[in-house]
Parts: structure tokens; C-alpha cells; sequence
């Protein structure tokens, strides 16, 4: 789901101005105010910071450990001229860390609306859809199959990434809306959707994905073969498997990464993670690549199993060795299988963690068919009225975020069927800003390192012990002073320029430009601007916003004072914080 799903209020010069001019923001799935959390945390105010990353994602402690982090990938400061992009995962768990009262936010009492939602499955997104509707007045019910919620933050995540205490605190935030939540509640078991249908005005799917896909292989089904998912689920329930001495992952996600770290942490002497591509096409993070590393997982790639053997349970895995060939539209190269090149590596355990598809629900679930509750994915609705999906059970696996991202629009689509007026609505806020606080030399401050455990044996004495131990509150104000704070609009008044050239000689890229035209996009946005060096052809000087690093150096240098400074904020609905003027 793109982000400007979540911007249906808003013009599109104002999503165009967003995803030109606020990368990291227009990145992330549920649009989080990165420029302004960050500025909060420059400014010593971390329970701001908190709850500013709280209006939008809701979960600040947990993806400040776990979030695939797309606006790090779209960063400015990140681009091939000016460096490592800013720390901004990191950021958002430090906001969490010194945060010292969380969950503060008062939130406005809303007349109940008279209308009752049943949301099926308690991960990221059905929580995230209850919140939304019990604050604009919803009565909303949860019913989770496990016995704790969380869906796979709880039982899909090891420990030593995500404390359980931190997932706990931000779910219990939710819940205390005045949410029902029933554990341990199984559709087709315990309870039907055609029984629901009648007690409930709306029905949401959030199940996520739980069918591991399978190799297809001989072999596979041994004893000592594992999915990966359901691998952890058994360790996050605390039913940890023997794992053996030498275990190979198949995978190259996050939940093999997992695998291998948690069986290491088992006791597992030889962890190997096997890649049919090779480790430049992982999707993973790189601290997570050096850290598994690090802990003396090996990362074999250009293998491809073939089948899994053993006499009553498995012994070895029987691989081809594959090679890149033509590049496909995606930049990916595909890869085939090596002729005559099979062989053997022994093993205890095989974990086979390639991925999960959305499961069917029990036959007879519902009044009718149940397998056509496929949903359409961008309207979230089902062919049986009244009954909606989303998260992974629409897109198949995604991240934690998308599925934010997706609780929340599938909240707002569910309002609107109801008649509902949502609580909350997208707004640009613009403000004026006297100044940028911004230093010329905090370009150049080097991105900070995240602290580790060490040694290596304390890490892996046991499971619970969380690896990364976050930034310390001086590191995460230095690590602030590095955001560009590209939510702020510099502008040049050509009417009081008296085009000395000062701007243009000061800036430290070429972001200050003489123009003789400026061509524009269809929504309202800049395309290009035509440069000139003759000063009979300039129609003024003008500041290019997607060049400019902030640093201001143009404002402290003009000497007639014809730049200014104004914040840009995209605000998901009413603020918290009226008074803070970051």
C-alpha cells in the first residue's frame, strides 16, 4: 500500500510537496512526522518526541527495535554525496527509552457511535484498526487465537530483538481504550464468522499469515525439519525444540536471520544460513547481516536445495550450486541451477524459512462460501458485505509497518461504510520558523554506532537477552543534530533580491539557482529548472528544496534579509502538543 493511501483529504500538490521535499516522511507506510520527532529529541524533549512518533505508528518502542526502516532508505542524508543516512530507527527507540512518561497522549472523549466491530486477529494491524475506531466512538471486540496478543510481534520475534515488556506496554496502551480483548478465542472452533455477522455491525480479518510455504522437496517432512515460522513460534512460546549441533536455515529474511540466531542461542554449535542468491541481494539490514556474522553464523550463498535426506530423521541436505544470469526488470539477476554440480552438507536440523501464505479459513466459517472472503486489497472490503481484511491477510507478508499502515486505512474505509466521522484526518500544517537552529559543521558529525552486547558468550547465554542496547541519551541528541529537517521550505522574496550572489556562493551544494524557468509537473510540483548564466535572461534566483541540505547558511549571509524559513508538517489529525513550536 502506498502512503498517499493515507492522504485522501489532501491536494496533490500537497502529497507531491511530501514525497519531493520530505523523503523519509513520504517513505514511511504511516507517514510519521520524522523532522519533528527528531527535532524534539534535539531539543532534550523525549516524551514529545514519543508521543509524536505514537500519533502516527502507535508502537514507537517496538519499531525503534524491529522496523525495516524505508525512510532511512530515502533519507537526504543518506544520498551518495553527503553520507550515511540518519539514524532514524534508532532515533525513535531512544524516544521510547528516556520517554519518562509514556503513553501520555489525552485523547478527546467521543460520544459513542452506537455501532459494535469485531476485529479477528490481535497482531499489528487489528490492534492498530481497533484503536482508530474505539477512538472515534466505536465498541470494539478482539479475538486472538493465542493466548497473549501481539500476533507475530509476540510469538514470530525472539527476545533478544524485542523485549516482551516493550511490546506489552504499547499494546496495553491500546487496549486501554476500552478495548475487549478475548485470548485464546479460535474461529471454527470456538466461535463462527456467520455468528459474528449477526451480533456485530462490521467484521475485520486481520490473521496475518501463518501457512508456511513449503520447499516441495524430498525429505521435507522428516523429523527435524522445521518451518520457520512455526520454529519460533514454538521458542516465543516456550516450547524450544533440541535443536542439535549444527543446523542449516533456509531463507534469506528476517525470520531466517531469526532462525539461525535463535538456534545458535540454543545451543547449536554450526549455524549456517543457505541463500540461493547471493548476500548482496538480501533484504535484511546490515547491522543485522554484521551481527549475525559476528556471533559466527556462516552465510552460504549460490545453493540451491534438492532434497533432504536422513534415516528416520534428517541427516544431510542435498544442494546445487546456482549462478546469476540475465537481469530482470526488478535489477535482480535470475538465477539457475549448476549442472552436475549437487553435494552434500550434514546436518541435525534443517529450518526452512521461506516465507508464509494467507490460510483459508475453516469451511462453513460463514454463512457462505468461506473461500470467497478474498478481499480486494486497496478497498479492504470482502464479497460478503459487512466483513473486511487487511494486513497480511491481504498482501501476504509484509513488515510491521506496512501492516500499520494497513490496520489504519482499513479502520478508515470501515467508518466510512458506518457513518462515522473519523477522529482523525491528514492536514498540512505551515507554520513560519525565524530561524534554523542547524550548525554548517553537523553535516559532517559521523553516523553513531548502536552499542552492542560483548562478549559474544554474554549475548548468547541466553535467548531473552536483547542484543542491541540502544543509543545513549548523548548519542541520540548528537545523532539528531545530523536530520537535514527537511520539513523546512526555504524561499527567496526575488522581490527584495538584490541579487548579490552571497546565497549562491555560500551554499555547500548547488541548491541556489539563476533561473530563467521554472517547468512544472502537472500536480503543481517542480520538474526543473532551467539555469542561466547570463544575467539578461535571469528571472530570479531561486532555492531548489530537493537539492538543499537546511543548513541555512543562505539566510546568516543575505544581506537584505529576502530568504525565509517555514516548517511544513503532515499531521494525521489533531496535535498533542499545540505548544510545541519544533
Amino acid at each position: 500500500m502506498s502512503a498517499s493511501h493515507l492522504l485522501p483529504t489532501l491536494s496533490k500538490e500537497d502529497r507531491a510537496y511530501i514525497r519531493t521535499n520530505i523523503p523519509c516522511q513520504a517513505a514511511c507506510p504511516v507517514l510519521t512526522n520524522v523532522p519533528s520527532y527528531i527535532k524534539a529529541i534535539y531539543d532534550g524533549d523525549f516524551a514529545t518526541s514519543y508521543e509524536i512518533n505514537r500519533t502516527y505508528n502507535l508502537f514507537p518502542g517496538v519499531l525503534g527495535r524491529i522496523c525495516s526502516r524505508p525512510c532511512e532508505k530515502k533519507c537526504r542524508h543518506g544520498e551518495h554525496d553527503l553520507g550515511d543516512p540518519v539514524n532514524i530507527c534508532h532515533l525513535k527507540r531512544a524516544a521510547s527509552d528516556f520517554s519518562p512518561q509514556k503513553n501520555r497522549l489525552q485523547r478527546p472523549r467521543i460520544s459513542p457511535s452506537g455501532k459494535k466491530v469485531c476485529i479477528v486477529g490481535a497482531g499489528p494491524a487489528g490492534l492498530t484498526a481497533a484503536h482508530d475506531l474505539a477512538l472515534s466512538g466505536v465498541e470494539v471486540t478482539v479475538l486472538e487465537a493465542m493466548e497473549e496478543p501481539g500476533g507475530m510481534l509476540r510469538y514470530g520475534i525472539p527476545q533478544f530483538r524485542l523485549p516482551r515488556h516493550v511490546l506489552r506496554e504499547e499494546i496495553d496502551a491500546i487496549l486501554d481504550l476500552g478495548i475487549d480483548l478475548q485470548s485464546g478465542v479460535r474461529i471454527g472452533k470456538d466461535k463462527s464468522l456467520s455468528d459474528l455477522e449477526e451480533e456485530f455491525d462490521a467484521l475485520l480479518i486481520a490473521i496475518g499469515c501463518y501457512d508456511p510455504l513449503r520447499l516441495g522437496i524430498p525429505g521435507e517432512d522428516l523429523p527435524g525439519v522445521y518451518a520457520g515460522l512455526e520454529f519460533m513460534m514454538d521458542v516465543c512460546s516456550g516450547r524450544s525444540p533440541g535443536v542439535g549441533g549444527k543446523v542449516l536455515v533456509i531463507g534469506a529474511g528476517f525470520t531466517a536471520f531469526d532462525c539461525a540466531r535463535t538456534a545458535l542461542r540454543l545451543g547449536a554449535r554450526e549455524v549456517s544460513i543457505c541463500l540461493r542468491r547471493t548476500e548482496e541481494d538480501l533484504t535484511v539490514t546490515s547491522e543485522e547481516i554484521i551481527e549475525t556474522k559476528k556471533e559466527g553464523i556462516a552465510i552460504q550463498s549460490l545453493m540451491l536445495a534438492r532434497e533432504i535426506k536422513g534415516q528416520g530423521r534428517v541427516q544431510a541436505v542435498t544442494f546445487v550450486k546456482t549462478r546469476p544470469t540475465t537481469l530482470r526488470r526488478d535489477g535482480k539477476q535470475e538465477i539457475e541451477p549448476i549442472k552436475g554440480s549437487e553435494f552434500d552438507v550434514e546436518a541435525d536440523t534443517v529450518i526452512v524459512a521461506t516465507g508464509q501464505r494467507r490460510e483459508p479459513l475453516p469451511a462453513g466459517s460463514i454463512a457462505s462460501d468461506s473461500t470467497r472472503l478474498v478481499p480486494a486489497i486497496e478497498q479492504f472490503k470482502t464479497p460478503v458485505r459487512g466483513i473486511y481484511a487487511t494486513g497480511d491477510y491481504v498482501t501476504g507478508p509484509s513488515t510491521v509497518i506496512e501492516a500499520i499502515a494497513s490496520g489504519r486505512k482499513a479502520a478508515s474505509v470501515i467508518l466510512q461504510d458506518l457513518g462515522i466521522p473519523p477522529q482523525c484526518n491528514p492536514s498540512l500544517r505551515l507554520t513560519e520558523a525565524k530561524s534554523t537552529h542547524r550548525k554548517r559543521n553537523w553535516d559532517f558529525i559521523p553516523r553513531e554506532p548502536i552499542p552492542t552486547v560483548k562478549p559474544l558468550e554474554e549475548r548468547l547465554s541466553s535467548p531473552a537477552m536483547e542484543v542491541e542496547k540502544g543509543l545513549h541519551q548523548e548519542a541520540a541528541v548528537t545523532e539528531s543534530k545530523r536530520c537535514y529537517l527537511c520539513y523546512l521550505y526555504y524561499e527567496i522574496d526575488i522581490t527584495r533580491c538584490i541579487y548579490c550572489r552571497y546565497c549562491i556562493d555560500v551554499a555547500p551544494r548547488d541548491c541556489i539557482k539563476m533561473v530563467k524557468e521554472a517547468r512544472m509537473s502537472k500536480d503543481g510540483m517542480l520538474l526543473e529548472l532551467v539555469e542561466t548564466s547570463s544575467w539578461n535572461q535571469v528571472a530570479g534566483i531561486v532555492i531548489d528544496n530537493h537539492r538543499c541540505i537546511r543548513c541555512g547558511e543562505c539566510m546568516r549571509v543575505c544581506p537584505v534579509n529576502c530568504i525565509s524559513v517555514s516548517r511544513v508538517e503532515l499531521l494525521p489529525g489533531p496535535w498533542p502538543h499545540e505548544e510545541y513550536n519544533g
